[in-house]
């Protein structure tokens, strides 16, 4: 069976994806892999853990007040390319960076069919 280490490096390892990182509901790095093909010096784990922990927290909150429901996963485009969150078991995420021309159609497909498997590894 992969454990946790084997999940992030598989994300990372796909086409077009620059890092993946777990991150905890307050915002602390769990765990995180960089792609070989990443920009250097262009990821770092901490400060992307306290804002995307923030982020999940206010997108959440629009969910709630749009009658959404909870969020699952979010995707923004940036000029540099996408991060992803997904939600990763109760409180954990996974926040996914790619390049502007991922194709992500299969990765957010996974994303969603695996999210158990993924929260039952947490």
């Amino acid at each position: 069976m992969a454990g946790l280490g084997d999940v992030l490096r598989g994300l990372a390892a796909r086409d077009g994806v620059q890092a993946a990182l777990l991150l905890s509901g307050e915002g602390l790095p769990i765990d995180h892999t960089v792609s070989g093909h990443a920009a250097s010096g262009a990821f770092e784990p901490e400060p992307v853990a306290a804002l995307a922990a923030s982020l999940a927290q206010h997108a959440a909150r629009l969910g709630d007040g749009a009658g959404r429901g909870e969020l699952r996963t979010a995707v923004l485009d940036y000029a540099g390319g996408l991060v992803l969150f997904a939600r990763a078991g109760r409180e954990d995420w996974l926040a996914i960076l790619t390049g502007p021309e991922a194709d992500i159609g299969p990765l957010l497909y996974d994303l969603r069919h695996h999210r158990p498997a993924l929260a039952g590894l947490l």
